[in-house]
């Protein structure tokens, strides 16, 4: 595994562990080159799924990508990184067990919106406000609005 802050190829494992939600194996590594320690999360991937963008573009699904932009929309919420962590693995699991190959992103946003509607209201406005695209005060006004009447 390569070292993200050196880019030393050659790494170590210091630590092994399930994660705390049991879907994954949390590795604590250690560079030699520059005295770094960093974790790696390794887990099960069923199949190789593309996301369609908007703009018809298809790309490899990152479960990375999808974690930060959760973990930005819960920063300074009373949400746990174990929660963040199954909120994450649930959608990719639900992705893996879809009988298509290529999913749209717009579907994959809403499953996100859904999750954190459940945990967190704030954290729902604020990935809404990204994945709907709120260009004025008036955009979160009406979202508001429609949340509190359903």
């Amino acid at each position: 595994m390569r070292c993200p802050f050196c880019g030393n190829i050659e790494t170590q494992v210091k630590d092994s562990r399930i994660s705390d939600d049991g879907e994954s194996i949390k590795r604590r590594r250690y560079c030699a080159a520059c005295d770094s320690r960093f974790t790696t999360f390794e887990r099960v991937q069923l199949r190789e799924i593309l996301v369609i963008k908007k703009n018809g573009e298809k790309k490899i699904f990152d479960p990375e990508k999808l974690k930060k932009s959760i973990e930005m929309a819960v920063r300074k919420r009373p949400v746990s990184e174990v929660q963040v962590e199954k909120l994450v693995n649930n959608i990719v699991r639900q992705l893996e067990v879809e009988s298509e190959t290529e999913i749209s992103s717009s579907k994959i946003g809403e499953m996100v919106m859904t999750a954190l509607e459940k945990l967190d209201k704030v954290a729902f406005v604020r990935f809404a406000s990204v994945y709907k695209n709120f260009e004025k005060a008036d955009d979160f006004q009406k979202f508001i609005k429609q949340i509190v009447k359903s």
